[in-house]
């Protein structure tokens, strides 16, 4: 008995340990500097702070910079959101990634430009 216990201990581990939501779509297509949508586009600097509504999005400090990495391309009166990481006080070298307020932001600097458009897929709205 305890070696079948065994042999199922990994996959319940690898089971548990992938835990999370895919929540709504907040739209079908964004803009990004290459396919796979990897690539910096920008450096922003965040005008104000802002609170994130859900786990899609990050909680922003005025004054933060921001790696902006895709930008949704708005749809149907939605509101016009981009994906981007945060760094500063106290975050880990990988940063926050998630979505905030295109409005909330001013480029500071454009690294490359967002020319392609690429679908969205489930794991862009994803939350662990």
């Amino acid at each position: 008995m305890a070696r079948i216990l065994l042999l199922f201990l990994p996959s319940l581990v690898a089971v548990c340990a992938v835990h999370g939501i895919f929540m709504d779509r907040l739209a079908s297509k964004k803009l990004c500097a290459d396919d796979e949508c990897v690539y910096t586009i920008s450096l922003a600097s965040a005008q104000e702070d802002y609170n994130a509504p859900d786990c899609r999005f990050i909680n922003v400090k005025k004054g933060q910079q921001i790696y902006v990495y895709s930008k949704l391309v708005k749809e149907n009166g939605a509101g016009e959101f981009w994906a981007g990481s945060v760094y500063g006080d106290g975050q880990d070298e990988m940063g926050v990634v998630g979505y905030f307020p295109r409005n909330l932001v001013k480029e500071q600097r454009v690294y490359q430009e967002a020319t392609k458009e690429v679908p969205t897929t489930d794991i862009d709205f994803f939350c662990e």
